[in-house]
């Protein structure tokens, strides 16, 4: 859980990495979250943490993984907006009805778009029809009205510079913000040779 000052826009924050995400990114630079099953810590150790540093920090950002694959995902950002904190969610859309039961918790969304919504998803995925889940979470968040960034990833074997045209096409027929665009990183990442996966 260690803090940051670029993970929620203008506030120094406490990041909790959520276990387990069904997907299968060949650029995740998490890879070591997609499993499923106990961490590291618990959230009964994370809480009095939150608690102790309430005075120093001003956000909590629920990040993974795909933390809205989590069922206690609501609680716990309840637990934490008891605290007084204000919350951030990093998500790829990939469980719409998780992330609509949560948009009325949160202050500010980081969205992943990964591509455009087609079949060019389920190249970097993994998983077929991939691109449905953040088309539809993508549509629930623009209409929640919580502040949000989305943010593309851009990385010369998923996507070529039409990928990046169709993607902003797309964005701005729906009414949305542009994508950050952000270079790979390697760090991390258990692919960096850049296979598909």
């Amino acid at each position: 859980m260690p803090f940051t000052t670029v993970d929620y826009p203008g506030r120094l924050a406490a990041v909790v990495f959520c276990q387990g995400c069904t997907w299968c990114c060949g650029y995740c630079h998490n890879p070591h979250l997609q499993t499923f099953g106990p961490g590291p810590w618990d959230w009964d150790r994370i809480l009095p943490l939150l608690a102790a540093r309430k005075n120093f920090l001003e956000a909590v950002v629920f990040s993974g993984g795909e933390p809205t694959a989590q069922a206690a995902l609501p609680d716990a950002i309840r637990a934490a907006r008891g605290l007084g904190y204000r919350i951030g969610l990093h998500t790829a859309g990939s469980f719409p009805d998780r992330l609509a039961d949560v948009l009325p918790l949160v202050d500010w969304v980081g969205l992943d778009i990964k591509a455009p919504f087609d079949a060019r998803y389920d190249r970097i995925t993994g998983r077929e029809r991939s691109f449905e889940a953040p088309a539809e979470s993508l549509r629930l968040l623009l209409a929640s009205g919580v502040p949000y960034e989305l943010r593309t990833t851009v990385h010369p074997e998923f996507l070529a510079p039409r990928d990046l045209e169709d993607i902003s096409r797309s964005l701005d027929a729906l009414g949305a913000q542009p994508a950050k665009l952000q270079p790979f990183r390697s760090a991390g990442c258990a692919r960096p040779e850049s296979e598909s996966p």
